[in-house]
């Protein structure tokens, strides 16, 4: 199984290894137990670099030498290389779409499925479609009315935050969208602005050190929100460090997204989850004890894998050729049921629409930071119901990428 991942890039960090890491924890924890119908698994990794260029070459290294079966959790920052692996029929499994190929190319599977043709053309002919239904939970359970949206001059940040300020509009709310410079942001005048406006909720599409300085610089400004509302990508255990500056801040935390809280504990998978990471942590080094959204994540899309060949013959084997077994997984992939990764991700399709949806049926899964008793680290909570029932009957907004 190959994995690209943007581990270095403009981004900085370990911005983008979250589900890479999820996915070989996954993987070692299931060749513990047998691997795949008996046959062991073989991970292998590509840094792309953040580019282009770099993905290009880490999937010809991937698909023309390392004759990889199947791709797994890609998280590319730029996933040039989409239209090369579609061509060669290699299933790419759970990936995370950052950009738009995982609504454009039929072999890839996102992580959250897809109602899109992927024919070769993005979404219907050009348009993609997002549901408001994150800003109807918060309209009807935090009664939030202003909201300000903070992101980057950057083309997927502002991509994104069209979305979410268009979304914001369609339900209602007044909106301040709010940009910051990638390279030097002055969120000192991005806070200050948020007081004038008396903003209630809070969006962002940053990354978790934008988040971090945003936060101290509101924290300098007296600035309070009743939500501070980020994505699964700052979904993780680094909260206490990451926000140790703006207390203010980390109190309003939530986050929303597709997946089960990696924090709830008293779900089996999730603890299964856990235990794979605490046991690769220990193998690959790094801190026992952090963990996050996307690692949950690339745990699903191994298991997704995993499930899809369970019923396969063993590619290379004289039972089935590796174009059968990819047919076989590819079949389950496009399945009218949906997959759910035993109870961790909202049940994922990839059906088919002749034409983007006016409306539908969207759930969401929803956590809040609360602070340990004592001075603890504290953890995301689930909130509401759960994210199987949390589910609202919205519009489907058209837009461009």
């Amino acid at each position: 199984m190959g994995v690209i991942t943007s581990a270095t890039s403009p981004v900085g960090g370990d911005t983008f290894v979250g589900p890479r890491d999820g996915a070989e924890a996954y993987f070692a924890r299931l060749d513990a137990h047998g691997g795949i119908n008996g046959h062991p698994v073989t991970v292998v990794t590509c840094d792309d670099g953040g580019s282009g260029v770099g993905d290009t070459s880490c999937a010809h290294r991937l698909v023309d030498q390392d004759k990889v079966f199947a791709l797994v959790a890609t998280t590319a920052l730029d996933y040039a290389a989409a239209p090369y692996v579609s061509a060669h029929d290699v299933p790419d499994i759970g990936g995370q779409p950052l950009g738009t190929a995982y609504d454009t190319y039929p072999h890839l599977y996102g992580i959250y499925g897809s109602d899109a043709p992927r024919d070769g053309a993005t979404g219907w002919h050009g348009t993609l479609v997002a549901g408001t239904e994150v800003y109807r939970y918060f309209k009807q359970e935090q009664h939030a009315r202003t909201a300000a949206v903070v992101y980057y001059n950057q083309a997927d940040s502002a991509r994104y935050a069209n979305q979410v300020v268009r979304g914001l509009r369609t339900e209602g709310y007044r909106v301040v969208p709010e940009e910051a410079d990638f390279a030097l942001p002055d969120f000192s005048a991005v806070a200050a602005d948020l007081r004038a406006h008396h903003v209630d909720i809070l969006f962002d599409a940053l990354d978790t050190g934008g988040n971090s300085q945003l936060c101290k610089a509101m924290q300098a400004a007296h600035v309070t929100v009743a939500a501070k509302v980020t994505n699964v990508q700052n979904w993780d255990s680094n909260v206490p460090s990451a926000y140790a500056g703006a207390p203010g801040c980390r109190r309003a935390l939530w986050v929303t997204g597709s997946s089960r809280d990696y924090d709830d504990t008293a779900n089996p998978q999730v603890a299964a989850f856990r235990s794979g990471m605490a046991a690769y942590r220990a193998a690959h080094g790094g801190s026992p004890s952090y963990l996050s959204q996307w690692q949950l994540e690339g745990w699903a899309a191994g298991m997704w894998l995993r499930d899809a060949l369970s019923g396969c013959p063993a590619p290379g084997t004289t039972t089935g050729s590796v174009g059968a077994a990819r047919a076989c997984v590819e079949r389950f992939m496009n399945r009218p049921q949906g997959y759910d990764a035993h109870g961790l991700l909202l049940p994922a399709t990839f059906h088919s629409l002749p034409a983007p949806p006016r409306t539908a049926r969207d759930c969401l899964s929803v956590a809040r930071w609360e602070p340990g008793a004592d001075g603890g680290r504290g953890g995301w909570v689930p909130q509401g119901p759960d994210m199987t029932r949390n589910c609202f009957t919205v519009p489907q907004l058209p837009y461009k990428p």
